[in-house]
């Protein structure tokens, strides 16, 4: 720390520093207090100094007005000097009102560009957000998904010895590569979003896994009517599709869920080649009318094959089998609706034991081969209509 006496006002004033660099490239002393500087830079060699905007204005407005001043006093010298004087102030005033609206169309072209830049921008940093947005967005979902298949691989299954050995071969050939995308989908669904959301795709997955475990035993339900099982197995299917239809479901045919069922059955036929087949199954000979044999007709367009048959007027041995809706997917699903005594649908069953399928197959083919076709069908309509046919009338 210097021990020197500090020096008063007005020697500071006298006593020159050491000196400093300046802006300019002089030198200034260290005693020289900080100011900005007066006098403006001196420009380079060659350099033009630039006059602003309402400078040279002026200037072109001097000399519009001074030439027209000139040109007025040659051509009109007997005009007197106000008037000529007067003429070339409305001439310069012109030329700087001109320049002036010149200067703002250019202002605006120059201001519309920065707009446009600055937009740009706006939108490239937008981009950008989103971007890393939708990276974390798919690093999050990928992380939902990773969870749901171990949740799925943890899930508790049946013991050992409580399995038949002839169905291990057919769980052998469970395949799990839809597992990850059926994640995906519900932590889609899970990210953002309203509580209420979250809740019921909670209780969803609960539910289906609840019906996945069922079907490690080759058999689930569920009640009322299940249509989504219905078409779910319809676009699953193969190879086949034998299905009965009792006069309980009739008025089913004319409901919306009909409709996506008979399109879905359409698309199976053309595009996977599966063969559909309809047992139309009636309690009274009574049912035989134009109605089913539209509903016939219409199924028939679809290339489903079709056939009715009579309870009443089959053999003893095939009247004492069972008489319940069914599906039969690939030979190799029983899809089951069951009722109660007032014929109304109450539980939904799914069942992949094989003896029972067979079963259900052999129903279905004795059934068939006792019913009649769509052309029989419009035979026995006219003659019912004529009463020449005359069966369970009492």
């Amino acid at each position: 720390m210097s021990t020197a006496q500090s020096p008063q006002p007005e020697d500071t004033a006298r006593t020159p520093g050491p000196a400093i660099p300046g802006p300019a490239g002089g030198a200034r002393t260290s005693g020289e207090p900080d100011r900005l500087p007066t006098a403006p830079m001196t420009p380079a060699p060659g350099a033009r100094p630039r006059l602003s905007r309402r400078v040279r204005r002026l200037l072109v407005g001097l000399v519009a007005g001074a030439l027209s001043w000139g040109v007025s006093a040659l051509l009109s010298p007997e005009d007197g000097a106000l008037r000529q004087f007067a003429a070339a102030l409305l001439c310069a005033g012109a030329a700087v009102t001109v320049q002036y609206a010149l200067d703002l169309d250019r202002r605006g072209e120059e201001q519309a560009r920065r707009t446009e830049n600055a937009l740009a921008e706006t939108a490239a940093a937008v981009r950008d957000g989103l971007r890393r947005h939708d990276d974390e967005l798919r690093a999050a979902l990928a992380r939902h998904a990773e969870d749901m298949r171990q949740l799925l691989e943890n899930l508790p299954r049946p013991a050992q010895g409580d399995r038949d050995d002839a169905v291990r071969p057919q769980l052998d050939r469970v395949r799990l590569d839809g597992v990850p995308e059926l994640a995906t989908s519900f932590a889609e669904v899970l990210a953002p979003g309203p509580p209420i959301l979250f809740t019921f795709v909670r209780l969803e997955m609960k539910r289906v896994v609840g019906q996945l475990t069922d079907l490690t035993n080759l058999s689930a339900e569920c009640p009322g009517e299940n249509h989504d099982w219905m078409l779910t197995l319809t676009r699953a299917a193969e190879q086949s599709i034998c299905a009965t239809s009792t006069s309980v479901d009739r008025e089913f045919w004319n409901s919306e869920p009909a409709s996506r069922y008979l399109q879905a059955q359409q698309e199976a036929i053309e595009e996977q080649g599966v063969s559909v087949r309809r047992l139309f199954l009636l309690e009274s000979a009574r049912e035989l009318d134009d109605r089913l044999l539209r509903l016939c007709e219409e199924q028939e367009l679809l290339r489903i094959e079709v056939r009715v048959a009579v309870l009443p007027e089959l053999p003893p041995h095939i009247q004492r089998g069972t008489t319940n809706d069914f599906i039969v997917y690939d030979e190799e699903v029983s899809f089951e609706i069951e009722q109660d005594l007032r014929d109304v649908n109450v539980r939904t069953r799914l069942n992949a034991r094989q003896d029972h399928v067979q079963d259900r197959m052999k129903r279905f083919r004795e059934l068939w081969d006792a019913g009649m076709s769509v052309r029989e069908l419009e035979v026995r309509v006219d003659d019912e209509e004529d009463g020449t046919w005359m069966v369970d009338r009492a």
